[in-house]
């Protein structure tokens, strides 16, 4: 099993390297579901790949440095996928606010935080 730097600066390093596209700005709304509101900007890692076929997801918090603060894994019933949310730059009320985001309905997820 590896240790968990080596899995910290693996994720650094995709991050370090891909272009990262802001598509959801903080204060928009979703576009399928207009009553929620983006807390913080959310974006993804283009030519990456996520459990859903699509990009990395990313959700980037207020602090200065945009360095991997934390990951979220999550499970959709419904949708019947797992992903994987990379926050960047986010203060432990910011990891809160995003992993109750997704702990709804048919998600349920689960928070890595970086020591």
């Amino acid at each position: 099993m590896g240790d968990n730097n080596d899995f910290w600066f693996k994720l650094d390093q995709l991050v370090a390297t891909s272009n990262l596209k802001i598509d959801r700005p903080k204060g928009t709304s979703h576009p399928r579901y207009p009553s929620f509101v983006y807390p913080l900007d959310y974006g993804y890692l283009e030519n990456t790949s996520s459990g859903d076929g699509d990009d990395i997801d990313v959700w980037i918090g207020s602090l200065s440095s945009q360095t991997v603060t934390a990951v979220i894994f999550s499970v959709d019933l419904e949708k019947r996928d797992t992903e994987i949310k990379i926050l960047l730059g986010c203060t432990s009320g910011e990891n809160q606010a995003i992993l109750d985001i997704h702990n709804r309905g048919s998600q349920s997820a689960m928070l890595l935080v970086r020591k």
